[in-house]
């Protein structure tokens, strides 16, 4: 009795083969080097209501921390307000990003100042790792290296920074959640939560 083993799909002729350990229904991107358009100039009315609210959100964490004698959170702050209203749709401005990348940047933060003191080497090691950490944990987010240089240059209080920073970021996810829902065509803000 002979047994035939289960068949393998193959794949489609046109395809090229696939790299060791890639399965071969992976499409990989042939885009150009070098070649390529930038995206399109968004409307007047789309790029008012992305640089809108993002001023009024970061508006609102300057009030914030100016009341609570906080300032430090303003430029991560502003570079995630950034990508949640004018690029909604990309990974890095997603509330899993957004809010877990800067959690994690500041627990790079403090563990790197514990560690190594507040000065610019020790800063530029917290942001490597941070990088590192948040694409691990697959939570990418550009900004949440800046907490954790903003951690180590400024040496804020941890027990008050910390719960702000929290606070902050979910109001960031909240204003990008309902500014996407003020304007019908703009795109729908998360594309996912978790």
């Amino acid at each position: 009795m002979t047994t035939d083993a289960p068949s393998r799909p193959q794949p489609a002729p046109a395809a090229a083969p696939a790299a060791e350990g890639v399965p071969a229904a992976v499409e990989v991107s042939r885009a150009p080097r070098f070649g390529g358009r930038a995206p399109a100039r968004p409307t007047p009315v789309a790029a008012f209501h992305s640089v809108s609210a993002a001023t009024a959100v970061l508006l609102t964490l300057v009030a914030i921390g100016a009341v609570l004698h906080e300032p430090v959170l303003i430029p991560p702050l502003a570079a995630s307000a950034a990508l949640v209203h004018a690029a909604p749709t990309l990974p890095l401005a997603q509330p899993r990003s957004v809010v877990v990348g800067h959690l994690l940047g500041a627990a790079v933060g403090y563990a790197a100042l514990a560690a190594a003191g507040s000065n610019a080497w020790t800063a530029a090691v917290a942001a490597g790792l941070t990088l590192a950490l948040t694409t691990f944990a697959r939570t990418p987010h550009a900004a949440a290296c800046a907490t954790a240089v903003v951690i180590v240059l400024q040496t804020p209080e941890a027990t008050r920074f910390v719960p702000l920073l929290f606070g902050s970021t979910v109001l960031l996810v909240l204003t990008g959640y309902a500014g996407s829902r003020i304007r019908r065509t703009s795109p729908r803000y998360p594309a996912y939560w978790w």
